[in-house]
Order: structure tokens, then C-alpha cells, then sequence
């Protein structure tokens, strides 16, 4: 199993950008699917998830209304877009997988990709 993400930068406080992760040999409709960020000296955290249910679910309160989730079961890729976004958001993203569906333990990560949101 490999997780590809991309779609990272340098982009000013109130611009957007749009990440992508691609998985192989995973079969998309029966895994979760999220995305996490860790920024410097913290913790890494949940941003959002899909369960394969489909059920869309987010993190911390300062995503939602920004941060839309989804995904593209034929191209094996889901997304995170990121409007309005502000210099807290500066992070590694990270998408990962729950093979087992439930959006709980997550056991397959991406290489992450670097988001500044400079003031």
C-alpha cells in the first residue's frame, strides 16, 4: 500500500489550495480515508476523515466552513480543499488510511506535504 499526497505550498493568509492523495492497492469503498496536520512543536492532529460509509466528518473548529473533504473512489484519490486559509493552518498534511473502514486506527500514511500560510 502506498499513499501519495500532494498539492502543498506557500500561498498568503486568505488564499486556497487543493491537496490530493492517491492510494494503489487499496480498494477505496471499503477503507476511511483521512487527512491530518502536525505544525512545528505540536501534536499531530485530525483535520477531517471519510469512513466508508461515506460519512464526512472534521476536526478542529477553525476547518469547518473551509475545509471541504472527498473523495474519487474510480481514481483511488481524495482531497482536501482549504479556502480562507490562515497562517494557523501552517502545518504538514498528511493523509491516512484506516483499512478497516471505521475512521479509527489509522495504519497507512502518506509522506505529507508542507502548507505555509504566510501573513
Amino acid at each position: 500500500v502506498q499513499l501519495q499526497a500532494s498539492g502543498g505550498g506557500l500561498v498568503q493568509t486568505g488564499g486556497s489550495l487543493r491537496l490530493s492523495c492517491t492510494a494503489s492497492r487499496l480498494t477505496f469503498s471499503t477503507i476511511a480515508m483521512g487527512w491530518f496536520r502536525q505544525a512545528p512543536g505540536k501534536e499531530r492532529e485530525f483535520v477531517a476523515g471519510i469512513n466508508r460509509g461515506g460519512d464526512i466528518s472534521y476536526g478542529p473548529d477553525s476547518v469547518k466552513g473551509r475545509f471541504t473533504m472527498s473523495r474519487d473512489d474510480p481514481k483511488n484519490t481524495m482531497y482536501l480543499q482549504m479556502n480562507n486559509l490562515k497562517p494557523e493552518d501552517t502545518a504538514v498534511y498528511y493523509c491516512g488510511v484506516d483499512s478497516l473502514g471505521l475512521g479509527e486506527v489509522y495504519d497507512y500514511w502518506g509522506q505529507g506535504t508542507l502548507v505555509t500560510v504566510s501573513s
